[in-house]
């Protein structure tokens, strides 16, 4: 690399300085902060080694002349000489820096040989919350395109997944294991994506093709108008009073002719009867268990009183369930 003279304005002794300038592959190239925008146009040198770098056409059309150049640690010194900023767009590694350049700076910062320059990691753009999720849907494109398993799968065929994942995902949230509850929610998320990816090529019969982003549009609208105490002109003092209005507009949604229309009959059987009488609760009618002598109907009765009082009756008895498995590990002389 030459160096140029230092201009007028410029001391001849001072360090300069170096920025290095990230951008987040998750936002659009283009969109740079204004601190960038003004680094970049202000800088002596912008120097990038990667001629494919997505920010480049967008530079070059701000105005901004970048040099295609890699220059090793000790020539970025010695181009600062005079004070001259020099910026350097980073060959972003996994955590958006290159770190080829980065130890050799703290290599040279190390030796005490050289007069090191001022050194700035300036990111001229930001992940916003959820933007890994974009990284979720690239990884699961590549997965259905290129794994010989995920390519031929299908709703049905993966039904029974989602099924276990949530299962499983209870289960985590009942040990209170936050490790394993992250996991299992990004289990639970897996089955989201990989349907709406699998819809998204449109092969099952019968099905208008979608993607995750209209997954994600449908959720975001009925969220918005299903909460209008938060994104509207109602009240809503309590968590009864949220959950009334839920069912009132989910009611006129759907216009289903009975309080039993969408309860899914293949849920297990005491959430099935406690989601029964829920909702026969919920909207005010009388109807008494129907009678009988078997075990099934002191079940259901059982389930109504729990839904009554305010107890999930699967989840406790899942509870239960999991003592007398203690219980029987204890005799077996296996107690944790």
């Amino acid at each position: 690399m030459t160096q140029e003279p230092p201009t007028a304005d410029q001391n001849p002794a001072a360090p300069g300085r170096i920025v290095l300038l990230t951008a987040s592959h998750r936002v659009a190239p283009g969109l740079l902060s204004w601190p960038a925008w003004q680094t970049l146009h202000a800088a002596d040198r912008v120097l990038c080694a990667d001629p494919a770098h997505p920010q480049l056409p967008y530079l070059r059309e701000a105005g901004v002349t970048v040099e295609h150049t890699a220059p090793t640690a000790q020539e970025l010194v010695e181009e600062c000489a005079g004070g001259r900023t020099v910026v350097v767009l980073p060959t972003a590694d996994g955590d958006g820096t290159d770190t080829v350049l980065t130890d050799g700076l703290a290599r040279l910062a190390g030796s005490g040989r050289v007069q090191m320059p001022d050194l700035e990691l300036l990111p001229g753009s930001y992940d916003l919350p959820g933007a890994r999720l974009l990284d979720l849907v690239q990884v699961m494109d590549r997965i259905r395109a290129e794994c010989p398993w995920s390519s031929v799968q299908t709703h049905r065929g993966l039904a029974k997944y989602g099924i276990e994942e949530a299962y499983e995902l209870a289960e985590a949230i009942e040990d209170g294991d936050g490790d394993e509850l992250r996991e299992e929610l990004g289990d639970v998320l897996l089955q989201v994506v990989f349907h709406a990816r699998i819809a998204q090529d449109g092969l099952d019969d019968g099905i208008e093709p979608f993607s995750i982003d209209d997954v994600a549009g449908t959720l975001v609208d009925k969220l918005i108008h299903r909460h209008p105490h938060v994104f509207g002109d109602e009240t809503a003092e309590t968590p009864e009073d949220v959950k009334a209005h839920w069912l009132r507009t989910k009611a006129i949604e759907k216009q289903r002719d009975s309080v039993t229309d969408g309860v899914p009959l293949g849920q297990p059987g005491l959430a099935l009867a406690a989601k029964l009488a829920g909702r026969v609760r919920t909207a005010g009618l009388d109807v008494r268990p129907p009678a009988g002598d078997g075990i099934g109907f002191r079940l259901l009765a059982l389930a109504m009183e729990a839904e009554r009082t305010g107890v999930d009756p699967e989840t406790a008895l899942r509870a239960a369930a999991r003592t007398y498995r203690d219980a029987i590990r204890a005799a077996e002389g296996l107690a944790e």
